[in-house]
């Protein structure tokens, strides 16, 4: 299983090979509850044709049958759902209200090399921003500069600009029961999942569906340049110190926003004091790195330690520090 967003743009670029024309979705703004944030991709080539989610159901379904009655016939245009008397009065179950970039897409080499870019920046390749004229429905990807925004549109222009850049990776050291519920719970929140394991009797467990095996010591993937970058955590959840040490001597000096590592409180300790030893870590390098790993739920099994990682990684994804 891909990222939900990372899969709407193979999807999309797949269309675009077979000359396929489509309709590409963003979600601009949210007004109280909504399940899905702005900036998440929707697309569709036909009412049964279609790829990612916009809310939980039935903005999507009001959606591909206005398509299915041929609705959108704009180059673009702004679509309002949840607001009572509006054009769109669909009362949505979490209570919300969503504005939806709607784009018609018909392939040709331009959009095809501009698909292209975004999925590498989905991919952690580049960062850009993707501005929409929607009063033509021309877009092109320019240069972010320091304080470009997320989203940058307001309802009475023509212009939207959209940030767009790397999908959440989740990079696991070593294979283990904790990593593998860790790998579980991140699909889950649409993360891309990585998990290096050079050890061989490891590799053979290595085959959760949709994770992404790479039969390599982690410390030696996460030096190599672009596996990771500002959307990346990395754990190190094996319990053998010349795995995870190597790990976190390396991902300290990467943009991984989040770093941390399994064991105790003694045990991590005594990690501390190897890795300002031995690997010549500052004090604010160490302070980067989260040992004991995980939000203290209590948790004991590998489920539930499993779900303490995954919790705090969300943590300081939503709430960094």
């Amino acid at each position: 299983m891909q990222p939900m967003d990372v899969s709407v743009l193979s999807r999309v670029n797949d269309w675009l090979a077979a000359g396929k024309p489509f309709w590409f979705c963003t979600v601009l703004a949210t007004w109280g509850s909504s399940p899905r944030e702005p900036g998440s991709l929707f697309a569709a080539a036909a009412s049964d044709d279609w790829v990612g989610s916009l809310s939980g159901g039935c903005v999507e379904d009001d959606f591909l049958s206005r398509l299915g009655a041929n609705e959108f016939s704009a180059q673009a245009q702004i679509v309002r759902y949840g607001e009572e008397g509006g054009q769109q009065a669909i009362s949505l179950p979490c209570g919300g209200i969503l504005d939806v970039l709607v784009e018609k897409i018909t392939p040709d080499e331009n959009q095809s090399t501009h698909f292209a870019a975004y999925l590498n920046c989905l991919l952690g390749k580049d960062v850009k921003v993707r501005e929409v004229n929607t009063a033509t429905g021309v877009s092109r990807l320019s240069e972010v500069t320091e304080h470009t925004p997320a989203v940058s549109w307001q309802a009475d222009a023509s212009h939207v600009a959209l940030r767009v850049g790397p999908a959440r990776r989740l990079v696991i050291a070593g294979y283990s029961p904790v990593a593998e519920y860790c790998a579980r719970y991140a699909q889950s929140l649409g993360f891309e999942v990585i998990i290096c394991e050079h050890r061989e009797a490891e590799q053979a467990l290595c085959n959760i569906e949709g994770c992404r095996f790479v039969p390599d010591f982690a410390a030696d993937y996460i030096m190599k340049s672009g596996n990771v970058h500002s959307h990346t955590a990395v754990v190190a959840l094996t319990h053998d110190p010349r795995v995870d040490d190597l790990t976190m001597m390396e991902a300290v000096h990467t943009e991984a926003f989040y770093i941390g590592v399994m064991g105790s409180k003694r045990t991590s300790a005594k990690r501390a004091e190897r890795l300002q030893r031995v690997g010549q870590l500052t004090d604010e390098q160490l302070s980067h790195i989260h040992m004991p790993i995980g939000l203290d739920i209590g948790s004991k099994t590998p489920a539930e330690i499993g779900l303490a990682v995954m919790a705090d990684i969300v943590r300081a994804y939503r709430q960094p520090d």
